[in-house]
């Protein structure tokens, strides 16, 4: 089974979920070892460590993962954006690779990512950045660390930024009904500035529904920090976020 990266870089909507979509099931490649799952989700709003990427608007999401031999992936996910905001175009593209793997209870996740705009206005804006994570099981719960870190890039204004995040998820016994929380600190670039420092959190719940691959959630997501530079909020106001999702 795969765990799409973006639940680990972009903590937007549920921690411990997968790209905002429901558990993948794996489908295996008559044995050889490779393993392809697919998601996709529509969200009341693209949350991107806590900053409204869509304008307040609903975003199309979707993503498929390739699991490897010897614990490797890659995958790509896309993004429906606000076409204003700051110049990124109408569209995100991420695509990735890294190494999974398991020890007893223990698990761990290390790649890169590449986010690509695609149809960004004038400039730079596509930056690649590099991620890990350890989870555990802790009775009924799962928690996972991360950092992740995107070096000197012009697109990131010339500078670099450093994100660790913790998540944790729980589901409640007997029901398809499962809880999740997040925080995630900033150091560099975040989105409006080159020179920030912000907090972002999430507590969501979601369900999943019986004898079908939807799920569906909703988590309320907030972010501040004293260099954000966001005018009238617009963008970093707390927010309450619905998703619906599927997964094969």
């Amino acid at each position: 089974m795969l765990t799409s990266v973006r639940s680990l870089t972009a903590a937007s909507v549920f921690a411990l979920s997968t790209a905002f979509a429901a558990p993948a099931m794996a489908q295996d490649d008559d044995g050889i070892g490779v393993e392809v799952s697919a998601n996709v989700a529509m969200v009341s709003e693209y949350r991107f460590r806590g900053v409204d990427l869509s304008g307040g608007e609903f975003a199309i999401q979707g993503g498929v993962d390739v699991g490897l031999p010897a614990g490797f992936y890659v995958g790509t996910w896309a993004s429906s954006l606000d076409e204003q905001t700051v110049g990124y175009g109408s569209t995100e593209l991420d695509v990735y690779g890294g190494w999974a793997g398991e020890f007893g209870n223990i698990t761990t996740d290390v790649g890169v990512i590449m986010y690509i705009y695609p149809d960004a206005g004038a400039g730079d804006f596509d930056y690649i950045e590099f991620y890990g994570s350890v989870g555990a099981a802790l009775g009924p719960a799962d928690v996972t660390v991360g950092v992740a870190y995107a070096p000197d890039q012009d697109s990131l204004g010339g500078t670099d930024n450093f994100y660790i995040y913790a998540d944790a998820g729980v589901g409640i016994p007997g029901t398809p009904v499962s809880l999740s929380g997040h925080v995630g600190y900033t150091d560099g670039f975040l989105t409006f500035t080159t020179d920030s420092e912000a907090i972002d959190w999430s507590l969501g719940a979601s369900v999943a529904v019986p004898g079908t691959p939807l799920e569906l959630g909703v988590a309320y997501i907030g972010v501040e920090g004293d260099a954000l530079v966001d005018p009238g909020g617009v963008f970093t106001d707390d927010a309450l976020v619905f998703t619906v999702s599927a997964s094969i």
